[in-house]
């Protein structure tokens, strides 16, 4: 059974930073493309960035590029999301996702998902 559990979610000021984590479980690690997205209140949710299984390739949506940074940890089956100059536009629930195959920044194609945590950034 596939478990991904993010965590380090918090609320932070403006400016500010986090770090994310997504332990996996009931897979093959390092064989999995993983994504972070995140839903905002009232709104769909989105790509945020994803990394290669291999962590040699990452990709980022415009309105974090700069500012987010994805990597992995093979060997502790984790992936993290570290986030630098928050803004309350980034108030949201991220969440992590697996696929294995080809990378993609479209939510669709991921099957395995975390539960979530939610990161409020006040102003």
């Amino acid at each position: 059974q596939v478990q991904l559990v993010e965590s380090g979610g918090g609320l932070v000021q403006a400016g500010g930073s986090l770090r994310l984590s997504c332990a996996a479980s009931g897979l093959t690690f390092s064989a999995y493309n993983m994504g972070w997205f995140r839903q905002a209140p009232g709104k769909g949710r989105e790509f945020v960035g994803g990394i290669t299984y291999t962590g040699r390739s990452t990709g980022y949506a415009d309105s974090v590029k700069g500012r987010f940074t994805i990597s992995r940890d093979n060997a502790k089956s984790t992936v993290y999301l570290q986030m630098n100059s928050l803004e309350p536009e980034d108030t949201a629930v991220y969440y992590c996702a697996a696929k294995m195959g080809s990378w993609s920044a479209i939510q669709n194609d991921y099957r395995n998902w975390g539960q979530g945590t939610q990161v409020t950034v006040s102003s």
